[in-house]
């Protein structure tokens, strides 16, 4: 039979609003994904603010294109990367794109890529507008892409460095468990894991200090687990208890 071929992604990546320091962790990201077959970055590469870039551009095999600033105020960058964007679209070559920017002005450009039926993936810090996060397929914070330190009680292997309190994905994943069909509440994780990503671009347990959502949940304190041998792993909001009722 022959060998399954990995989604072929675009990796195009704006200079002017993704740092450096993410690169490793970035493709690293990207290869749970597919294959970065096209990677591009759009900059002005003579400006001190995109010259991190050129130390790490050889090593990940990032073509450089190079945008100089004429004119202050108009950001040839950003246009530069939208033609190129639709030009590979228009290739039919791709399965996914990658679009590494904080920038709303990229919302748009989502939009119409997903509209021919092709999967985005967002890339950008945590002050990243939420109409091009929810633009995205799925949006991942370049903060959860640094390298990892123990938080919120796990050890290096389990625990990232945390953007919000783990209660904070409480009130997201009890919507997701109302919303699904059970007759006792009890629901399988996988299924939330996948519904939490339809109903978030931006759901991540890495944002919470979590590289799993059991590890999350657990530490929530709101869920009751099942973990029984026979079956996967199941959750559902803490009932309260009989004593307490009765009160």
């Amino acid at each position: 039979m022959p060998e399954t071929r990995s989604p072929r992604l675009a990796v195009l990546i704006d200079a002017d609003n993704a740092s450096a320091k993410i690169v490793d962790g970035l493709f690293e990201e990207i290869a749970k994904i597919g294959e970065a077959s096209v990677r591009r970055i759009y900059g002005d590469f003579a400006n001190a603010r995109s010259k991190a870039w050129i130390d790490v551009l050889a090593r990940h095999a990032i073509i450089p294109q190079q945008q100089f600033a004429y004119t202050t105020g108009k950001n040839a960058s950003d246009i530069t990367l939208v033609i190129d964007a639709m030009d590979l679209l228009h290739s039919g070559r791709f399965d996914g794109f990658c679009l590494v920017s904080s920038d709303s002005d990229f919302t748009r450009l989502a939009s119409r890529i997903r509209e021919q039926g092709i999967d985005v993936f967002g890339f950008g810090e945590q002050k990243t507008p939420e109409s091009f996060r929810q633009a995205c397929r799925r949006f991942i914070y370049t903060e959860n892409l640094l390298s990892s330190a123990p938080t919120n009680g796990g050890d290096a292997t389990q625990a990232t460095p945390s953007l919000q309190p783990p209660s904070a994905a409480a009130p997201i994943i009890r919507k997701v468990i109302a919303q699904m069909e059970s007759e006792d509440g009890w629901v399988p994780l996988g299924a939330v894991g996948t519904q939490l990503a339809n109903l978030s671009s931006d759901f991540d347990p890495r944002t919470y200090g979590f590289r799993k959502l059991s590890d999350l949940v657990k530490k929530t304190n709101a869920f009751e687990i099942d973990h029984s041998d026979s079956r996967p792993l199941r959750i559902r909001v803490k009932q309260p208890s009989a004593k307490k009722s009765a009160k």
